[in-house]
């Protein structure tokens, strides 16, 4: 099986890395929010006890699948993007020069 690759233009390493910035910085304020959340709670003083160290936990866990679910959401839309859309715009990047 041969596969031929393709060397990529300066504009689609660009928006791979405009990409993947978006995704980690969405993915951080996703997380952020989902273990501030679960931490609301505690830092009310809703839970007493034990109960506390369970909430943190979560918060965390829950967090952190946030960030990952968010980044390949992202990430995965983005490669499944159609190939017309980036021919589009690599010849609108052109009509200047």
């Amino acid at each position: 099986m041969t596969t031929t690759r393709t060397r990529r233009t300066q504009a689609e390493r660009d928006a791979m890395t405009a990409e993947t910035v978006f995704a980690l910085f969405s993915a951080t304020l996703y997380a952020g929010a989902t273990f501030l959340l679960f931490v609301l709670p505690v830092m009310y003083g809703l839970v007493s006890g034990s109960t506390k160290s369970g909430f943190v936990t979560a918060a965390g866990v829950a967090a952190a699948v946030a960030f990952i679910g968010r980044t390949v959401e992202v990430l995965w839309r983005f490669g499944r993007r159609a190939p017309e859309a980036d021919q589009r715009v690599s010849d609108r990047s052109r009509q200047g020069r």
